[in-house]
């Protein structure tokens, strides 16, 4: 028995790429967790009928080839990365979306095998419901992306740094732990417990994260990321593409 796989759980929760790699090997399904903002963001394409081309962080390959599936390229567009940008996207739309945790930990999740799925705060229940759908009594993997010190979008430093745990993946990891049943390992029961005793709107303002978007000008997409249960969208990977189930 490998330790670091949470074996005995039914519910278990890892960090970013390394969690990825752990989890993945025994987990029937991995729900990729990037509140601010790749989770949020897809959540909202898919709730209006689009769909999503996860696309590693500065990719220029990945992009070029996303641009020959007929993908609208995040940020050559009115639609970005930002929640609040794609609020009025069209039904149909295929976006391209440039990310460097939530898309960048999406391909390395459909490398293990699992069944990959993306949740966020908005659809923490219904991403909960699908995953146990898909599961079918075998091991669900949640995986808070967190950040990387050193990365900028706004077009700064752009090396990877290492791992930042964060606030609003924690807890949006936690809402949809929360929603799961079965026996829980204890990284999945803390983040559950911590979003049950947390004023969640309240925290993402006061986070990190949060407090950069708010300054750059952007706190309505804190307001988007912030609200749970709203969404009964869930977007699983297919041939590279996150579709609405």
């Amino acid at each position: 028995m490998e330790i670091g796989t949470q074996s005995g759980a039914g519910v278990r929760l890892e960090w970013g790429g390394e969690g990825v790699r752990a989890l993945g090997r025994e987990c029937a399904v991995l729900i990729i967790v990037d509140v601010l903002s790749f989770s949020t963001t897809t959540d909202l394409v898919v709730s209006r009928g689009g769909r999503v081309l996860p696309v590693r962080w500065r990719d220029d390959r990945g992009i070029a080839e996303a641009r020959g599936a007929g993908a609208v390229v995040a940020g050559e567009e009115a639609w970005t990365l930002r929640p609040s940008s794609v609020t009025e996207i069209p039904s149909g739309t295929l976006l391209a979306l440039p990310s460097p945790n939530g898309a960048t930990l999406c391909a390395a999740a459909a490398k293990t095998g699992a069944h990959v799925l993306t949740g966020c705060l908005r659809n923490a229940s219904a991403a909960a419901t699908r995953a146990m759908e898909i599961a079918d009594g075998r091991p669900i993997g949640v995986i808070p992306a967190g950040e990387r010190w050193g990365i900028d979008i706004s077009g700064g430093s752009t090396e990877f740094g290492p791992l930042r745990p964060c606030v609003e993946d924690h807890l949006g990891a936690g809402a949809i732990v929360s929603a799961l049943t079965g026996s829980r390992s204890a990284e999945a029961a803390l983040a559950a417990a911590a979003c049950a005793a947390t004023d969640v709107p309240a925290a993402l303002r006061a986070c990190t994260s949060g407090r950069e978007l708010a300054a750059a000008g952007h706190g309505n997409d804190v307001i988007l990321a912030a609200q749970q249960d709203v969404s009964g969208s869930v977007a699983r990977l297919s041939h590279g593409i996150l579709e609405g189930q």
